[in-house]
């Protein structure tokens, strides 16, 4: 465990390198402080003040960041690994390359952060707010989404949690807008899923579950939904052109050109 030990530090500190693992730094202003792979592991800063902060290279290991703000930081290669972000504030946040796997981030507001190559596998983002979050290439492997707001987010060559999108007991995030290019959704749970204007194009949605689900206006150019059930999905406006639509169910159907598929 660690030391717990009491900390005051001004805004705009330079605290490069610091070892203050354990540290009590709750409600603590460390708005623009230079924490430059500093080591706060276990440091407890719940409701903090680390807006624009030099976090870069931090060891944040099971740190308790509930409710703080880190809005604009850099927390470029950190690692939060285990750590509690539930309910931070994290909008325009750099974590490029930042390691984020078993982390808390529910209710999390994680809008427009580059979160670009992110490893956030078994991390807990239900109900988090990643509206233009940038998530190429990110690892979201067994991470819970529940709820989470996804819309206008790029999910270029991002790995999905197919785990919990083949249950149908999971409750969707909001991917209206989302750019899943290329994604492997095969055999997902998407029923009533919000997927209006996503770029799907290239994807491979073979055997999905499409029921009901809003894909009005969303590029499917080329994407494979070989067998897959649209049953009264909304597809007006919807860019088809090379899909693979052999075998699929379009029963009820809103097709492109708004009629409805019989």
């Amino acid at each position: 465990m660690g030391r717990e030990q009491d900390y005051t530090i001004e805004s705009g500190a330079d605290l490069a390198g610091a070892d203050l693992k354990g540290a009590n730094l709750r409600a603590a202003n460390l708005k623009g402080a230079n924490l430059l792979k500093a080591d706060l592991r276990e440091a407890q800063l719940r409701g903090a003040n680390l807006s624009d902060a030099n976090l870069s290279g931090a060891n944040l290991i099971g740190a308790h960041l509930k409710g703080a703000n880190l809005k604009g930081a850099n927390l470029s290669g950190a690692d939060l690994s285990g750590g509690n972000l539930a309910a931070a504030l994290l909008n325009g946040a750099n974590l490029s390359g930042t390691k984020l796997s078993g982390t808390k981030l529910s209710r999390a507001d994680l809008s427009g952060a580059n979160l670009s190559g992110v490893d956030l596998s078994d991390a807990k983002i239900s109900g988090a707010w990643l509206r233009e979050a940038n998530l190429t290439g990110a690892n979201l492997t067994g991470a819970c989404l529940d709820e989470a707001n996804l819309s206008g987010a790029d999910l270029t060559g991002a790995t999905m949690p197919l785990g919990d999108l083949t249950n149908p007991m999971m409750t969707l995030p909001d991917l209206t807008g989302a750019n899943l290019s290329g994604a492997n959704l095969t055999g997902a749970c998407l029923n009533g899923a919000k997927l209006a204007y996503a770029n799907l194009s290239g994807g491979n949605l073979a055997a999905a579950l499409l029921n009901r689900a809003n894909l009005a206006g969303a590029n499917l150019a080329g994407a494979n939904l070989k067998g897959a059930t649209l049953k009264g999905a909304l597809l007006f406006g919807a860019c088809l052109d090379e899909a693979n639509l052999s075998g699929a169910d379009l029963t009820g159907a809103t097709m492109p050109d708004g009629s409805i598929h019989k």
